[in-house]
């Protein structure tokens, strides 16, 4: 199990959160999980970058992205050289990890406005 610390986010998580990831779960599933509503237009299926989030701390302990997301992250905004899709990275087992949400994301279709 991991820990993750997201960082406040205006919108989303504005006192930001603490949460403990389950066996096998990614960052997206995770924060959804405990009611942190991070887009995930594509259903998690890398097709998109709404979930994009800035790994702040603990980057290095992740396994390498899939040449399809790196595809995808290439198309986010904001990108960074520690950015990952949350509903993509897992993060390792008995670590603590610090997330930051980018501030804006590119969603084509938000259904949920």
């Amino acid at each position: 199990m991991a820990k993750i610390k997201i960082w406040p986010h205006e919108e989303i998580c504005p006192d930001g959160a603490i949460l403990d990831t389950l066996p096998d779960e990614t960052i997206c599933e995770a924060a959804l999980r405990e009611g942190i509503r991070i887009e995930h237009a594509c259903e998690m299926s890398c097709a998109c970058t709404t979930c994009h989030c800035i790994i702040r701390k603990g980057f290095e302990k992740f396994d390498d992205a899939s040449d399809t997301e790196e595809d995808m992250l290439d198309k986010a905004w904001g990108l960074e050289q520690t950015s990952r899709l949350s509903c993509q990275a897992i993060p390792p087992v008995d670590e603590e990890i610090e997330i930051e949400l980018p501030k804006y994301n590119i969603n084509m279709v938000s259904e949920d406005h």
